[in-house]
């Protein structure tokens, strides 16, 4: 019975903070809801007013179900399954792993800017990590297709992707934030909106590199040759950062030929792949695709 209500109330307080959010009921700098709006609208308006490939269009192919996959990703998963991670927590707990018992560092002693850096570098670099499995075991590779089948590169296709990625992403996260004591700084807020922004850049139709601060933050022009249709020889994947380009030029993942943004995008065998979000969600679990 416990269990039960551990899901229970982790559900509904998901929900309510959720339903809050959207009618300003949450401090401002915790609104995630309204924050993804106002930086999606940011973006997009730099991919209008600067774009990078003239040729394509201001409601680009799948503009529409890229838009859902945000809020669906973001908010409505989210949701759905918010209890399960909660009965993680009491499941590890009732076999004595703990925050405590695996902490690699304590942040709390830290300076708060130094908290902010080391919660926002672990985080990416274990997201960086699972990034990869994603592209070499097959089983997920099944999943993280749907996040590769975007032809026409925007700001929305940053949160297109398979909900079976939220089941592998999140515990791994979670992981992270273990291994850094279970500590999490009172600001982490802002680490997260500046990953929402980067990753919106990073997919969105403008030409931005960052000059000399390329070799450390991912960009457009860096992740667009992770969406290329053609990879280098014998590579399941270049470019795989998230937030952070370092580690790719660190391991000796990046590729970045050119920079004019004409090229194919999507994967051999792209045209197979259900067109229809309904679909797209059932997708990876059939025996042959």
């Amino acid at each position: 019975m416990d269990l039960f209500y551990v899901f229970v109330d982790s559900f509904w307080g998901t929900f309510n903070w959720t339903i809050n959010s959207i009618v300003f009921q949450v401090p401002w700098y915790t609104n995630y809801f309204w924050g993804l709006i106002l930086i999606s609208l940011s973006v997009w308006g730099l991919e209008i007013l600067f774009p990078w490939r003239k040729e394509q269009k201001l409601f680009r192919k799948d503009f529409g179900l890229d838009v859902f996959y945000m809020f669906f990703n973001f908010f409505l998963f989210s949701i759905a399954i918010s209890g399960f991670y909660d009965l993680l927590q009491y499941f590890f707990n009732a076999i004595g792993v703990s925050t405590k018992s695996i902490a690699l560092l304590n942040l709390s002693e830290l300076p708060t800017l130094i908290q902010l850096v080391v919660f926002f570098v672990v985080l990416d670099f274990v997201q960086w990590v699972t990034h990869i499995l994603l592209h070499k075991i097959p089983l997920l590779w099944q999943f993280h297709k749907i996040h590769h089948s975007v032809k026409e590169m925007g700001f929305a296709a940053h949160l297109r992707y398979h909900w079976m990625e939220n089941i592998l992403y999140k515990p791994l996260k979670t992981f992270g934030v273990m291994l850094l004591g279970g500590f999490e700084p009172e600001q982490a807020y802002i680490v997260h909106f500046v990953a929402i922004t980067i990753g919106h850049l990073n997919h969105a139709n403008i030409k931005l590199s960052w000059g000399p601060l390329k070799y450390v933050l991912n960009n457009p022009i860096m992740h667009l040759y992770h969406h290329a249709y053609v990879l280098p020889k014998g590579k399941v994947g270049v470019n795989f950062g998230i937030s952070l380009s370092l580690w790719d030029y660190l391991f000796k993942t990046h590729h970045i030929p050119n920079s004019d943004g004409s090229i194919a995008l999507g994967f051999p065998g792209d045209e197979k792949l259900p067109k229809t979000f309904l679909k797209q969600m059932i997708y990876g679990f059939k025996s042959k695709q």
